[in-house]
């Protein structure tokens, strides 16, 4: 049987501290305006504390039993007549603990006092309680409706955390995968650029593996390593023309670690053959006040290459995802083909 997720559990445990001193405010409070309302402290004292008790036992009743049975579980009818039931049992408590420990005279404010039970007197004593109640519910379910919402922060930080990672981890086994399998043709050729293979790919992997742990990483060393990368492969196919250009201050730019890793390798992967000469520019601008960096790659392509139509390749749909991830719906992704070249443009907001 397929598990469906319950109402969410009101179990955020307020300090005991907290309730012993709202619940002797609220005391004092009562005592101090009564006792001057009508003149007599000793008398307020006294029927207060009586109040007080029942105030506590009616909201602790409500609170932390009917609304986690009834309201949170949506069953109206249930919970009214519970409420009903309720008025009627703590009015009865506390018209007699009054009458048994404070005055026969249950309700002095009435115009002549009153000494039995009545309507008025039930409608007036309940619509206070009642008030309590309400005010000391709503204390508690805001404390709960903050506490679930940092709990669901707390979650979406965490997947979003997970699936950055995930997609990140995508990217890095690709990469050593297509390195190895060219480092494996340069060492059945004797080539002698495979040593110098081996050390490019040494700087690079430990670039991955750890210095691009933390969220952002300062962009001139993720330009290292995409020059780094780009040396990888012109050592394999030995035809490749690298442009890149730096327009503005990037010095302190900060950015998610690998993001433009996906548009180089596409570079090589569309790029054609080894036999053909591959073109490629690459800028990084970014303008006084802008707060954006601007990533501009253009690179030569196989016309033949069906797979880069018209998404852009496989990689792409990764950046997308991470980019929606990081900024939502502030940065701006644009590529395209023209005239036998692959052209994307990135925008996204930049830290320092």
């Amino acid at each position: 049987m397929k598990n469906t997720p319950g109402p969410i559990a009101y179990n955020y445990t307020i300090p005991l501290k907290y309730h012993l001193l709202f619940w002797i405010v609220y005391y004092l409070f009562n005592t101090i305006r009564w006792g001057g309302y009508f003149d007599d402290y000793l008398y307020s004292a006294k029927s207060n504390l009586v109040s007080f008790f029942v105030s506590i036992l009616f909201c602790y009743w409500h609170i932390y039993f009917l609304i986690p049975k009834y309201i949170v579980r949506k069953k109206i009818i249930p919970y009214i007549s519970w409420m009903v039931l309720s008025s009627v049992f703590f009015y009865f408590l506390k018209t007699g603990m009054i009458y048994l420990f404070i005055d026969k005279t249950i309700w002095p404010e009435a115009p002549e006092g009153q000494t039995a039970p009545g309507f008025n007197h039930f409608i007036t004593v309940v619509l206070g309680e009642l008030y309590v109640v309400a005010f000391v519910s709503a204390i508690k379910l805001t404390i709960d409706w903050i506490s679930v919402k940092n709990q669901r922060d707390e979650l979406q930080k965490l997947q979003l955390q997970t699936e950055i990672k995930y997609l990140r981890a995508q990217i890095q086994p690709h990469f050593f995968f297509n390195t190895l399998n060219s480092l494996y043709a340069l060492t059945l050729t004797k080539s002698d650029n495979a040593p110098r293979v081996v050390v490019k790919l040494s700087e690079i992997m430990q670039y991955v593996l750890y210095d691009v742990q933390e969220p952002d990483i300062h962009l001139t060393r993720e330009i290292r390593y995409i020059n780094s990368y780009v040396n990888l492969e012109e050592l394999r196919r030995g035809n490749v023309e690298l442009s890149l250009s730096i327009i503005g201050d990037i010095e302190d730019i900060k950015t998610p670690p690998l993001l433009f890793l996906p548009f180089i390798e596409n570079c090589f992967k569309h790029g054609g053959s080894v036999d053909e000469e591959m073109h490629i520019d690459i800028t990084f601008k970014s303008l006084p006040g802008d707060n954006s960096l601007h990533f501009l790659i253009k690179n030569t392509i196989n016309p033949e290459d069906d797979s880069i139509k018209p998404k852009g390749g496989i990689g792409i749909q990764n950046v997308k995802r991470r980019l929606f991830l990081l900024y939502q719906n502030n940065f701006i992704l644009q590529t395209g083909i023209k005239r036998q070249c692959f052209i994307a443009y990135l925008k996204i907001p930049v830290s320092a």
